[in-house]
């Protein structure tokens, strides 16, 4: 019985062991990043992050910052807020948009960011991901001004219990993502090193909320083609991005996915060419850990044709650390780029 038992015991601790090896190859945690750098400034304005971006096609960005996220560093107290950035204007400076109406601003905590435009009036709202005192909700704002948003609505629901970014399909319809399903933190390292996916991307309109996809071991990124047939969504880490097709009724028929190689944060898709630009952590177990003698680094990467039978995907910008901690966006336009990152800064980059 003794030998049985022993025997047993042996095999568990391998098989944890097992998991744990595994689960330093889904955070990359031996993974160096090779330096591709762009001629590039950091925004002014943005010391803590600008963990999403969104850019309309006039140019006007939208940028999410000051996020605290557990199990991530923050450097401020203060509370997240919303900038503007124009990138018409000959010296693009971040504004600091001003909030108002009923919302508790001083537990704003924003994190994925998605603009809905109404063909009808040329109306601008900003969806918010949430997270006052670690809570999940989603905040429905309109553009009034230049520099002041009027906050309309607050959404919160059982299936969105742990959203990481949103896709804004409609006035007050959207799709999230969840990255973790359980909410112990716990449960959720199990799922990861049993490699079991369970989380979802959630559907919600005011007449239904539903899971509109599953499957994946952390939700993250989500966005959508220019002509509005296809949504991305990246699963940070299992190292790919799924491709759906967004079918009448907004059912989403899964097309196939991309692998990636990296840890890919928010998804963004320039609306000339379709192409998808995404940022992502190389080294999620430096991430993490935060050593200030060894920091994460930096990458982007960018997809052509993700829908044809051979996706070419190319490194855009590549830093050890040195520069930018933790890119976590990365927003094209007209020959531009933004990058922000989860808690370090923003840079303004030159693609020609």
């Amino acid at each position: 019985m003794k030998k049985v038992l022993a025997a047993v015991v042996a095999a568990f601790a391998a098989f944890i062991g097992y998991k744990f090896l595994k689960l330093n190859e889904m955070m990359l945690a031996s993974r160096e990043m090779p330096v591709k750098h762009l001629n590039c400034q950091y925004l002014k304005n943005i010391e803590y992050g600008a963990e999403d971006i969104t850019i309309l096609k006039d140019g006007l960005a939208f940028l999410s910052t000051g996020l605290k996220y557990p199990g991530l560093p923050s450097f401020s107290d203060e509370p997240g807020k919303i900038y503007i950035l124009d990138l018409l204007h000959p010296k693009p400076t971040p504004v600091e948009l001003q909030i108002k109406g009923e919302l508790d601003l001083n537990s704003f905590n924003p994190h994925g960011i998605s603009v809905y435009t109404d063909e009808a009036d040329d109306s601008v709202y900003l969806f918010v991901v949430n997270h006052p005192e670690h809570k999940s909700q989603v905040e429905i704002f309109h553009l009034v001004q230049e520099d002041t948003l009027v906050h309309l609505k607050t959404i919160a629901h059982p299936l969105l219990h742990s959203v990481n970014d949103i896709l804004a399909v409609g006035k007050e319809s959207f799709y999230a993502t969840n990255d973790h399903y359980f909410a112990s933190d716990v449960l959720h390292f199990l799922t990861l090193i049993l490699d079991y996916p369970m989380c979802e991307v959630v559907y919600y309109s005011p007449e239904e909320v539903r899971v509109a996809a599953n499957g994946f071991l952390s939700a993250n990124g989500i966005n959508i083609s220019p002509d509005k047939r296809y949504i991305y969504v990246s699963d940070i880490v299992g190292h790919d991005i799924k491709v759906y097709e967004r079918q009448q009724g907004e059912q989403l028929r899964f097309l196939k996915s991309v692998a990636v190689g990296s840890l890919c944060d928010n998804i963004e898709v320039d609306h000339r060419t379709g192409d998808i630009w995404l940022g992502c952590h190389p080294n999620g177990q430096k991430l993490a850990k935060y050593d200030p003698e060894d920091l994460a680094g930096s990458e982007v990467i960018r997809i052509k044709n993700i829908l044809s039978e051979k996706p070419v995907m190319s490194l855009e910008y590549g830093d050890d650390g040195h520069v930018l901690v933790g890119s976590s966006v990365a927003a094209p336009f007209e020959g531009k780029l933004l990058i922000g990152s989860v808690f370090h800064k923003a840079l303004y980059c030159d693609l020609k």
